[in-house]
């Protein structure tokens, strides 16, 4: 017999793609989770404030009108949010945790996984990013210090093949030209 999480495909790209940056939090919005849990908005939110509690400032925060309106602006797909009078839900990966225990059905369940998954792969990423960058930052280290010594082989270089400044002095037995004596045989 299938299980659920048999049938329950949700590509961790897509969860990906409606997790966004917002006062410095990574967050999904109440109508994307509502999506993801095939629920409406109103059901997600209503289950919402039945729990307010379980729901800090740090797990779930409304956005700002400036924010709405950002979002608006930069994502098409909030179009419908533009003429909207209530403002958004934005749920952090902790609240999104959380809300694993006020919806309880089996879709919350695996979908809560998903997107637990989802985050931690972010992170995953971001802290590749991270290595990376101090990789970088250390080969540029180097590379400066190998300019540097590059650029004293290149000014020896220039420096022996600059033209001498003073005529090079003569090496050798040469004649001086015979100047004529007049008035001696």
């Amino acid at each position: 017999m299938k299980s659920l999480n048999d049938h329950l495909m949700i590509p961790s790209e897509r969860i990906e793609r409606i997790i966004f940056l917002v006062r410095g939090q990574r967050i999904i919005l109440d109508r994307d989770l509502a999506d993801l849990y095939e629920v409406t908005t109103k059901a997600l939110n209503q289950a919402v404030k039945r729990n307010e509690r379980r729901f800090p400032p740090d797990f779930m925060f409304r956005l700002t009108k400036e924010e709405k309106k950002g979002l608006v602006t930069n994502c098409d797909r909030f179009q419908t949010l533009k003429h909207s009078s209530s403002l958004p839900r934005a749920f952090t990966e902790q609240g999104v945790a959380m809300l694993s225990s006020v919806l309880n059905s089996e879709r919350a369940i695996q979908v809560n996984i998903a997107i637990m998954r989802a985050f931690v792969r972010l992170r995953q990423l971001l802290g590749s990013q991270k290595e990376l960058a101090c990789k970088l930052e250390e080969l540029e280290g180097h590379l400066k210090d190998h300019d540097k010594q590059i650029q004293t082989i290149f000014s020896a270089i220039r420096q022996l093949m600059a033209a001498p400044k003073r005529p090079p002095k003569k090496i050798g037995f040469h004649l001086r030209e015979k100047r004529a004596v007049y008035g001696r045989p």
